[in-house]
């Protein structure tokens, strides 16, 4: 079952929060809603759930028309960031709740809790309570409770913001794994983490200040962003701000030979260029700065170096003998490594 947002906008006390979104998540896809806090990628969700209700637009699952439907009349499954278990009851009992208040029978639902728990790894804590488990296995049932009604749309709002780094990056491949065995069900999943939309979605709607500003899948949006947003947004990004030639750009006095075609000679534009893609030392498109920090990141080092007033970022294997700061360095770039985005208002 698909998902369509028709226009969709949503607003508090007359501030739009949500503004004419349309988006379509296709049946058995996984798209994630990227973007900061206030964005409108929570309120994009909480419509698809019943608990917000446009001032104009449309909700549809599957073709069906849900904009006034109640939340337990649409058939979905949710997961949020607080987990949102019952304390007093154990696992099983709490992965049982939405098949009880759909009356579903006794039978039917001890098997569905004990496919939900096996499906997430939880088996073995069926008789536990959740004060009895970490996060991660909190989280864990909370997605049993969800799966166990066997929704043909599951939200995800935030799930993983709670964890830290070792069970996130463990939850991802659980998450990843359940997506390949529920290939028909569609998952809305909202994050600000760009490592999780990279990894999970099959697409990627970014969105800023209440609109969607772009949508692809991950690949798209990481080598061909459309905007100085999404570039920043998706994995980090080089921006800085060149003017066009007829074989190239200038940039910080240097020539630099990067792909035109399609932008008028002379007109502003913003050069694209992805921090593990900027080398060190002589190559082509080569800039000098100067070396105002050093991150060392373990299996790299990042260079923050300035070129002409602006911050260059170098994301390289890691170092023997790293540059020191105030030292005057070469970086350079591929031609096929930069794109060219339309000017912005402002550079880093």
């Amino acid at each position: 079952m698909g998902i369509r947002f028709d226009s969709v906008t949503v607003a508090y006390d007359g501030n739009v929060v949500l503004d004419s979104l349309d988006l379509t998540v296709e049946p058995g896809e996984v798209m994630a809603l990227l973007g900061p806090s206030g964005s409108g990628k929570t309120t994009a969700l909480r419509a698809v759930a019943g608990f917000v209700r446009p001032v104009s637009g449309r909700v549809l699952l599957g073709g069906r028309d849900v904009t006034d439907l109640p939340p337990y009349q649409r058939g979905i499954g949710m997961v949020v960031q607080q987990y949102a278990l019952f304390p007093h009851m154990r696992v099983d009992e709490n992965v049982a709740f939405g098949l009880k208040a759909r009356r579903t029978a006794k039978s039917e639902t001890r098997q569905r809790v004990a496919q939900a728990l096996e499906m997430t790894g939880m088996a073995a804590y069926a008789r536990r309570h959740p004060r009895e488990l970490s996060g991660g296995q909190q989280q864990r049932v909370a997605i049993a409770r969800a799966l166990a009604i066997r929704p043909d749309v599951l939200l995800l709002d935030e799930p993983l913001s709670a964890l830290d780094a070792q069970l996130r990056s463990g939850m991802l491949a659980e998450l990843a794994r359940l997506h390949r065995e529920l290939p028909d069900v569609s998952m809305l999943y909202v994050t600000h983490d760009q490592v999780e939309a990279l990894t999970l979605a099959d697409r990627i709607a970014v969105m800023d200040k209440a609109r969607l500003q772009a949508c692809g899948t991950p690949k798209e949006l990481y080598r061909s962003p459309a905007d100085e947003f999404t570039a920043s947004f998706v994995g980090g990004a080089n921006l800085v701000p060149v003017t066009v030639g007829r074989a190239g750009v200038s940039f910080a006095g240097a020539e630099l030979k990067v792909d035109t075609s399609g932008v008028l000679a002379g007109a502003r534009a913003t050069l694209c260029v992805r921090p593990h893609l900027v080398g060190l030392g002589e190559g082509p498109n080569r800039l000098v700065g100067t070396v105002t920090e050093i991150q060392w990141r373990g299996a790299t080092h990042r260079l923050y170096v300035e070129v002409d007033g602006h911050s260059v970022m170098a994301d390289l294997r890691e170092l023997k003998d790293p540059p020191s700061l105030g030292d005057v360095v070469a970086l350079h770039f591929a031609s096929d490594d930069a794109v060219l985005l339309p000017a912005g208002v402002s550079h880093g």
